[in-house]
Formats: structure tokens, sequence, C-alpha cells
């Protein structure tokens, strides 16, 4: 998968997983897989963030907002966490804004 979106690109989850709270994270499913994806609180975070198609800078932002990190880790972390999300089916990249 090619991988390389700006930050003004949007992702959402596909629809393609279900999702409960375990502990202080989330346990998903994805629903084509039949594979669990186990997330702590920061991923439950950025999970419900994508539920609804947000640019990458949003999302960022918002970690930022909400927890003490040092911005270039947060970018690395989040654009990881993004790209595992999309290579496993669980989301998709819009490339430049929804309309």
């Amino acid at each position: 998968m090619n991988w390389n979106p700006s930050e003004h690109d949007c992702v959402s989850a596909t629809g393609d997983a279900v999702a409960c709270e375990f502990g202080d994270g989330l346990a998903l499913l994805n629903l084509k897989s039949n594979i669990y994806y186990s997330l702590n609180s920061v991923g439950a975070f950025i999970w419900e963030q994508i539920q609804e198609p947000k640019s990458i800078a949003d999302i960022r932002s918002a970690v930022l907002a909400r927890y003490n990190v040092d911005a270039e880790r947060c970018k690395a972390d989040v654009d990881a966490l993004l790209k595992g999300f999309a290579e496993n089916g669980l989301a998709r990249l819009h490339n430049g804004a929804l309309v």
C-alpha cells in the first residue's frame, strides 16, 4: 500500500469493524478478516476521531490537545496508527478535503 498522505487528506473508519471497550482501550474486530485488534486509550481516542471523516491535521491536533506529547512524536505515532488502520482495512484515506 502506498501511504503518503498530506495533512489535509481525510481519514475515516470503513465500517468493517465493530468495537467494544476493553480496559482503558478498545477491542476491534475486523468483520472481513475476523482478526481482533487491541487499542490502548490513545488508539481508542484516535479510533473515535475517525468515525466521521477528519483531516490528518485535525486528528493530530486533537491528540496534542488531549495528551501531553511532543509534536514530532505525535505526528509519527498518529501516522503509523492511521497507516496500520488503512493497511488492515479498518480505515480509508480520502485525498483532499471531502465535499
